[in-house]
Order: C-alpha cells, then structure tokens, then sequence
C-alpha cells in the first residue's frame, strides 16, 4: 500500500529498536519524551507508555480526546496479544488481502491493529511494555513512536 512500510520492514525496524533495560525511569523519559516530541510540531495527540500492564505515563495534548485514549487502549491490546507494532498487525494482513478484524474474529471495539502502538523489547528478554500514540494518521502514529524510541536509545546509550 502506498506510503506503508512493508511489514518486514516494520518488523526489521523493531529489532533495531530494541533496548538494554526498561525500567520505570525509562518509561517516563520514554513518555517526556514522545510528549515533547509532539508539542515541538503541535500535535493534537495523546500518549501512552506501559511498563508490563502498569500505565506509567499518559498525557494528552489539545486537540485531543477521550477518543484517543479508547483507540490506544485498542491498539495496545493488539501488541500485547501478538507481541509486534499494531501497524505490523495491520500491515500483515492488508499484504495478505484482508483485515487483522475479519482475520481474527476478535471484537474491533475491543482491538485495533492500527499503527501506533510499538512494543518496548529488551534485548534478551523480549517485549516488556508499550509505547503508544493516538491521533495522526496510523503511519504518522508510529513514526512518531519509532522516533521517540530513537531519540530515547540514543540518549541512553542502551544499545546492547
């Protein structure tokens, strides 16, 4: 699709985005950071960064609604069940010719495998909690999540 990322891309750029640790620290500097991210380009979004279940960090941004926070609890509930991004999920199935809804018979009210939410992996370990932004389109979504997750490896030197 045009201006999607395949989905082996999408899954190539989750393991270069992996991190030594994730500790509750790292979940708020994770969260100031996608909130500062955003209010830098003025963006009517909210976010969300989970450690394990815990919510350790949600803000929502004018222009934002409680919409926003319905979307992300959807699109977290994607990655938790498959263990990669919700536009991963969603990427998936568009390239097989169909809909991660109509795929998995799960509820829609429920579950949402649009882009926007990307799993914290820990080297070693695997996925450790989310990263979640709601409000742009889902490819801006989570661009804005993977940069985030950039700016944070690079400032902590995490790359293990």
């Amino acid at each position: 699709m045009d201006g999607y990322p395949s989905f082996e891309e999408i899954v190539a750029e989750e393991a270069e985005l992996q991190l030594a640790s994730f500790t509750h620290e790292d979940a708020l500097a994770l969260g100031m950071r996608l909130l500062d991210l955003a209010r830098a380009d003025g963006l009517p979004v909210a976010v969300d960064v989970r450690k394990g279940a815990q919510q350790v960090f949600h803000a929502a941004l004018p222009g934002s609604s409680a919409d926003n926070d319905s979307w992300i609890r959807r699109k977290v509930r994607v990655v938790e069940r498959c263990g990669t991004s919700s536009l991963a999920v969603g990427q998936l199935w568009r390239e097989r010719g169909t809909t991660f809804a109509q795929a998995s018979s799960l509820d829609p009210t429920r579950f949402a495998a649009a882009g926007g939410c990307v799993p914290v992996l820990v080297r070693g370990v695997g996925p450790v909690g989310t990263a979640t932004v709601s409000g742009l389109p889902e490819v801006e979504d989570h661009r804005l999540v993977v940069r985030a997750l950039r700016a944070h490896l690079a400032a902590a030197g995490n790359r293990a």
